[in-house]
């Protein structure tokens, strides 16, 4: 009879360890991999939707031209029994589907309760919908501030505050930045006076993650690229005229982009084991501990870097070496083999700070400028999966170089049939 091993979440975690696993476990094995999405998404690629540096589809890989060898379900997973070992989901209807090992990359959803406000009037930057929402609000801006005559409103129209001084905060003001500069030209009653970028961080540096160094050369070349950078600045309140800070400061501006906060995902709940800040606390080799045949791995789990013994921060690349142990592991215990502890010596962190530059920390080398940038961009360029997409990333990246952005504003309206209501 087979056994089942399951995979909740189609992540970096979640599509690493079932590509890992779909040719090493053994015959007597089944794979599935449970997603909400039938993709993955590469998130570090959102701003460059908001940006329209890139298609809404070259951020995304679905898992079934991935995934060969194992069977792949999108559906949500709804509810969890680790006693009678099922999970249960949602698809067309409801269903129950049992496992023998069960593998949790659920990831972490966006936390908009962290600031005041936030949650009713900023817009979140995680998922590709929020992307594409993100960039029709801001050519909406743009179409509204040309025909408002009001020198005060048109800049309340055209100005975009971002909280969060992180990777994607950054990013996304750099792109935001470029892309705004850049279409000007078609916008003739808006001049460069009245578009303005603020970035708040609460730090006092900017990406915290990478050294000093090169946390103050990004804070020079966005303001040299007239974007507002605003350090030791916690948002206190979000309004829909704006932001107000910690000490009374209040921005006023038509979009707020929210970068910062994330919880975990409600199915952890259903788990019967310790937790960290929501996230699953695993042992060494990623079994949750107390629990027989779970694992975890990515963002939803409190995975122990034995190279330096803290908690493994939750970026792509450790989730993707996470998995890749994490698989072994597996297959290890399903052989009857000791197990490994998960170490890892991260090879850097890199971020684009807009314009055709970028910061970067590799391999103990800190890197600025335009080198970095191409470094950038190739790093991401080998992620994506599959010739054809890295084919079109890299023709679309190249276009975007010499030829001005899309402003076009997607529209999602559906033609209404005479005597009939649409579902």
């Amino acid at each position: 009879m087979l056994k089942n091993l399951v995979v909740v979440g189609g992540g970096f975690a979640g599509t690493r360890v079932t590509r890992a696993l779909e040719h090493t476990l053994p015959p007597d094995w089944t794979l599935t991999l449970v997603s909400q999405e039938n993709f993955i998404t590469f998130n570090p690629l959102l701003p460059e939707v908001v940006g329209a540096s890139i298609l809404p589809g070259h951020v995304i890989a679905p898992h079934r031209q991935m995934i060969h060898c194992s069977h792949v379900c999108m559906a949500q997973v709804t509810e969890i029994d680790t006693s009678a070992r099922t999970i249960q989901y949602l698809g067309e209807g409801s269903g129950v589907m049992h496992y023998d090992q069960l593998v949790l990359a659920c990831g972490t959803n966006a936390n908009l309760d962290v600031v005041k406000g936030m949650g009713s009037y900023a817009l979140p930057l995680k998922t590709l919908g929020d992307a594409l929402f993100l960039r029709n609000r801001i050519i909406a801006r743009l179409e509204q501030a040309e025909l408002q005559p009001d020198r005060m409103h048109r800049r309340w129209l055209t100005t975009f505050i971002v909280v969060g001084g992180g990777f994607s905060g950054v990013e996304t003001a750099g792109e935001l930045a470029d892309f705004l500069y850049a279409s000007l030209r078609y916008y003739r009653r808006i001049s460069a006076d009245d578009l303005r970028i603020v970035l708040l961080h609460s730090g006092e540096r900017l990406l915290p993650e990478l050294s000093a160094k090169l946390g103050h050369f990004t804070v020079r070349k966005m303001r040299a690229r007239g974007i507002d950078v605003r350090l030791n600045a916690r948002a206190d309140n979000v309004t829909d005229r704006g932001v107000e800070l910690v000490g009374g400061e209040i921005i006023n501006g038509g979009t707020v982009i929210c970068t910062i906060g994330t919880q975990p995902n409600s199915l952890l709940e259903q788990i019967p084991a310790p937790k960290a800040r929501g996230r699953l606390v695993v042992n060494a080799d990623m079994s949750v501990p107390g629990v027989d045949g779970v694992w975890a791995a990515g963002d939803c789990a409190a995975v122990i870097n034995a190279l330096d013994g803290k908690v493994s921060p939750p970026t792509a690349q450790f989730a993707d070496a996470q998995a890749t142990v994490l698989a072994a592991n597996i297959v290890a215990r399903l052989n009857g083999q000791p197990t490994t502890t998960f170490s890892y010596r991260p090879k850097g962190q890199l971020s684009s700070v807009g314009h055709n530059k970028a910061v970067a920390e590799v391999f103990g080398l800190k890197i600025s400028g335009f080198v970095a940038w191409l470094m950038w961009r190739g790093l991401y360029l080998l992620r994506i999966p599959t010739l054809a997409r890295k084919s079109r990333l890299f023709l679309e990246w190249n276009w975007a170089m010499f030829f001005p952005p899309d402003i076009s504003h997607f529209g999602y309206r559906r033609s209404l049939r005479r005597n009939a209501q649409l579902p």
